[in-house]
């Protein structure tokens, strides 16, 4: 395994448990040794890790796993197609500000026009504002702004010092100026913001966040950005049976003794056979998460009855994994 000074491994095929974190739920992750060793390269580079993969595969809660198992702070925010750079730095809310203009005009205030209208008060810091320099978003969000921003969800003894990890989500789904304005904030570790005196930029003793970008492949990306990420690509195993012990694996981690091997091993044939016709037709193959959902859904519906959980996928087999209608035809 690659290592980098002062960096903890991370464990190669060992379930890491994740508890809640803000808006993401209580989960499980297991790093194998690709993964693991593109997350301490790219740590080591100082330069972004783009994730390709079908959905489900696992592309978020990778960054979530490493931000934890290296003591570091989780940031996340999703991409889409009115997204701009400007976004991962810093929000402006001019509808809060035009409020305040109309609220001044009719209350009085001991506050002057120019004070209340201070754009800096409307000012909400982003995702890299955040990872670059935790002490100044914090600033600005509890002593400045009056919009209702909070700060990110923190790890309990966090240390601005101990680094942060930012995933950015679905990058495909942006302009193409998206990803090339973000190389070029990450290259430059600064980026201005307007009403500010000076940028915002990596505070010293801070080390460089570990910045995850996901993409499904949807749109092709600048080749100027691909040439400056490492690239990490997370495959499902092609061959069947593979497949389903790797498959019956992850459901061991996630259920354990509440969904017996037995069960597992037959939801995961399901899918497979499901995978093949997908495959056949060019439609959308079910993955990881489809399976994982059909699992918890029988844990769920029958507690750990084994021979109920078997008699109920029996009954739903069919369309378990079917997101077409057309499989079967």
């Amino acid at each position: 395994m690659i290592s980098t000074p002062d960096l903890p491994d991370l464990p190669v095929d060992k379930r890491i448990d994740l508890p809640p974190c803000g808006t993401w739920p209580a989960s499980v992750h297991l790093f194998d040794q690709v993964s693991a060793d593109a997350v301490l390269t790219a740590l080591a580079a100082e330069r972004p890790l783009l994730v390709r993969g079908e959905p489900g595969a696992g592309k978020s809660q990778l960054a979530r796993a490493a931000a934890q198992k290296l003591g570091r702070l989780f940031i996340s925010t999703v991409v889409h197609s009115r997204s701009e750079a400007q976004d991962l730095q810093w929000e402006y809310d001019a509808v809060a500000r035009l409020g305040e203009a109309q609220v001044l005009a009719s209350v009085p205030s001991t506050l002057g026009p120019q004070e209340r209208l201070d754009p800096r008060r409307f000012l909400i810091p982003g995702p890299l504002w955040w990872v670059f320099d935790w002490s100044s978003a914090e600033n600005q969000v509890n002593h400045y702004s009056l919009c209702k921003a909070k700060s990110p969800a923190k790890p309990e003894s966090w240390q601005p010092e101990n680094g942060s990890v930012l995933l950015i989500d679905e990058i495909d789904k942006a302009e193409a100026d998206l990803p090339n304005s973000l190389l070029e904030t990450l290259g430059n570790g600064a980026f201005p913001v307007p009403w500010l005196d000076a940028p915002v930029g990596l505070r010293k003793g801070v080390k460089p966040p570990l910045v995850v970008i996901t993409t499904n492949g949807e749109r092709e990306l600048p080749a100027a950005f691909m040439r400056r990420c490492l690239v990490l690509h997370l495959e499902l195993p092609k061959e069947s049976n593979e497949l389903v012990a790797w498959l019956v694996e992850r459901g061991k981690e996630h259920f354990g003794d509440d969904c017996k091997e037995n069960v597992r091993t037959l939801v995961a044939e399901q899918l497979v056979q499901d995978r093949d016709k997908a495959v056949k037709k060019g439609l959308y193959k079910p993955g990881q998460a489809e399976y994982l959902d059909i699992l918890r859904a029988l844990v769920n519906a029958r507690g750990s009855d084994e021979v109920a959980q078997e008699a109920l996928f029996k009954r739903i087999a069919r369309f378990a994994f079917e997101k077409t209608g057309t499989a079967d035809a």
